[in-house]
């Protein structure tokens, strides 16, 4: 991969998170299903952040969270995503170069504002997110880099691209610039309700289009309609060419054609927030993946990342990941 410009280019939602502490009642007050990601408007968010108690703002995204990561674990990437001509779009772009990231995508000048996820974090780490997607609907082909694409190793798409129409156009444009280059795409089903509201298009997209698929337990069971973890296994073997999925305290299983790989966990004395754990093992995984690691040994890259960002508040790394690493499995490098 070495006559790569970046290894990763990621396409997401760009989100300022706003993450609060919560108990199950204000859940119900809300009206709001546990663990999931709803999708609510401009009004919706106004009246919620009136209820909310006070919070953290800082920045977020699916897609977003995966490229600082892959940025703390030594790895060149670049970012598209849509942001509001504001304050929070401000932070968003900060940061995320900040982390190390590539990021050119304009800024809409007269459009919606930057979006923000409201993310509730119940006492057993839960979290359940309220999203208000902003400027991220106003994601169009037109911002996605071409030539950017066709320079990374890997394109690495998150599912909630699918709700917004154009974002989802833009998706798909990037995914088939990636492919004619000869280069891998990479998908994150992100969210199960998501998975539920797209599973045919899902189902068609990781059969003819991906070649990396990152997926939860619950995510993947819903993309198949069942309950059953091994059916779900047998049914996605040999549709991506690699499917990492994840399963909490149990850790990840790898599956390919050829083999079926698991790898436990990562130890956390205390888990307090799953914000981003999805995020950043895709994070630790393609790491691995791109450097030339094996897949166990990339999926322990996910479960180390994974298990930094599940011991605090956020989604973006406190502890520097590259050094967690090195103490655990030596120089990534």
């Amino acid at each position: 991969m070495a006559d790569t410009r970046f290894h990763v280019a990621g396409i997401g939602n760009a989100i300022v998170d706003v993450l609060v502490h919560a108990d199950d009642a204000l859940l119900d007050q809300l009206g709001v299903a546990k663990g999931a990601m709803t999708l609510i408007g401009a009004d919706d968010a106004e009246r919620i952040y009136e209820k909310l108690p006070p919070g953290i703002e800082c920045s977020g995204g699916s897609a977003a969270n995966t490229m600082a990561g892959l940025a703390a674990l030594g790895v060149r990437g670049a970012y598209v995503g849509k942001v509001g001509d504001d304050q929070l779009g401000r932070v968003f772009r900060h940061d995320i170069t900040k982390a190390g990231v590539h990021f050119e995508t304009p800024a809409s000048a007269d459009g919606a504002p930057t979006a923000r996820c409201f993310v509730l974090v119940t006492p057993d780490a839960q979290r359940t997110m309220l999203t208000y997607l902003g400027a991220c609907v106003e994601l169009t082909p037109a911002d996605v880099d071409h030539e950017m694409i066709a320079a990374s190793a890997v394109t690495y798409l998150e599912g909630y691209l699918y709700d917004p129409p154009e974002a989802k156009r833009a998706f798909l444009e990037a995914a088939d610039t990636a492919h004619r280059a000869g280069r891998l795409v990479a998908l994150s089903l992100s969210d199960a309700f998501c998975v539920d509201r797209h599973r045919d298009a899902f189902r068609d997209l990781v059969h003819h289009h991906v070649d990396i698929l990152f997926a939860n337990q619950s995510e993947l069971e819903s993309l198949y309609n069942t309950r059953d973890f091994d059916e779900a296994l047998r049914q996605v073997r040999g549709q991506a060419t690699i499917a990492a999925i994840t399963r909490g305290a149990r850790g990840s299983v790898v599956v390919t054609e050829d083999e079926v790989v698991s790898v436990g966990a990562d130890h956390v004395d205390h888990v307090i927030d799953t914000t981003g754990a999805g995020d950043l093992y895709a994070a630790g995984f393609l790491a691995g993946y791109c450097l030339g690691r094996d897949h166990p040994t990339s999926a322990i890259l996910g479960g180390i990342a994974a298990g930094e960002i599940i011991s605090h508040i956020g989604a973006r790394p406190e502890k520097s990941l590259a050094d967690l690493v090195q103490d655990k499995l030596g120089s990534l490098t």
